[in-house]
């Protein structure tokens, strides 16, 4: 009987190592209210130098109409803040979500859009996170956090049921 028991024991596999998710992931997820997953990106200003010529000494003109004296103009450059610096709250996946395969899949997603040069090992490292922001910086957040949106638009989370309403 003792001989079975440890065969037995002997064939029984561990459970899957939770898969290891870094702190610039986990830190910056809450759990709402509502059971969701949020994440908070903080995008930055944006200044532009913009160069203007400014009438600085309007044109003279004659009784008839000829100019006695040109307008004379100068050159001003100035900053001007284009976007306002903004914090904005996104949906994103829960951190079990993350596991090695979505993780790969996450990977693979983004090295076929040209995002992600890296191994496909599933591990949610800088390379991997910096991929998502750049995936995501025109149309989304400009983080490393995966927000939902991004997550469907790679076909890696389910539509919502707006999004399947409007197929």
């Amino acid at each position: 009987m003792a001989l079975v028991l440890s065969a037995c024991a002997a064939t029984t596999q561990p459970p899957p190592a939770a898969p290891l998710i870094p702190a610039f992931i986990t830190d910056g997820i809450e759990i709402g209210r509502d059971g969701l997953c949020y994440a908070t990106d903080t995008t930055p200003a944006v200044i532009e130098t913009v160069t203007a010529q400014v009438l600085d000494q309007a044109a003279v003109l004659a009784p008839d109409g000829t100019v006695v004296t040109p307008a004379s103009y100068r050159t001003v450059t100035r900053q001007e803040i284009t976007r306002e610096r903004a914090e904005i709250t996104f949906e994103t996946l829960c951190p079990p979500a993350y596991t090695e395969a979505f993780v790969q899949s996450l990977q693979r997603a983004l090295a076929l859009r040209g995002f992600y040069g890296g191994p496909v090992n599933g591990v949610m490292d800088v390379t991997t996170g910096r991929a998502v922001q750049d995936f995501q910086r025109d149309s989304g957040p400009d983080s490393p956090i995966l927000s939902i949106t991004a997550a469907r638009t790679l076909g890696l989370a389910r539509l919502s049921q707006d999004q399947i309403d409007r197929l």
